[in-house]
């Protein structure tokens, strides 16, 4: 006799918060005007990560995604002006990714909606409702750390 999925319908309102929130952070990154995709916002931001410019590679395996769509986001960003590719000083062969100043800019402009659709999402919450749900959500990232597949 098999149970009955108890926790289906909590899976289904944590889905639909997900797609709610990459809406609101989709339209927020709209109305900030900065002119990338989410996917490029994520590649920056994980750009900023590194204390020297990463190899594509490197942003391959950090952001989870195949070599092609790092050189895709790349191809965009740079023509955008917000990273440029530099030559590796130690081998000329390897080709580098840093963030230019309007790289920078643009971050910053990131920074600021991903806070705004933030506080857009947690609006109706209490301040006791807040800390709840952060003691949450600390439980289920901390749960997954280290754990594979």
């Amino acid at each position: 006799m098999t149970m009955p999925d108890a926790d289906g319908p909590l899976a289904e309102q944590l889905l639909r918060l997900t797609r709610r929130v990459h809406r609101i952070q989709k339209r927020h990154l709209q109305e900030c005007g900065v002119g990338i995709t989410p996917a490029q916002s994520r590649l920056l931001r994980t750009l900023a990560h590194y204390d020297a410019p990463p190899r594509m590679a490197d942003l391959a395996e950090r952001l989870e995604v195949v070599p092609r769509a790092v050189t895709t986001l790349v191809d965009a960003l740079e023509e955008s002006g917000k990273v440029r590719r530099v030559p590796d000083p130690t081998n000329r062969r390897v080709i580098r990714i840093e963030l230019t100043d309007d790289g920078r800019s643009t971050l910053r402009e990131l920074h600021r909606a991903r806070r705004s659709a933030a506080e857009e999402i947690l609006a109706p919450l209490t301040d006791e409702q807040r800390k709840v749900l952060g003691g949450l959500l600390d439980t289920l990232v901390d749960w997954g750390t280290g754990r594979g597949c």
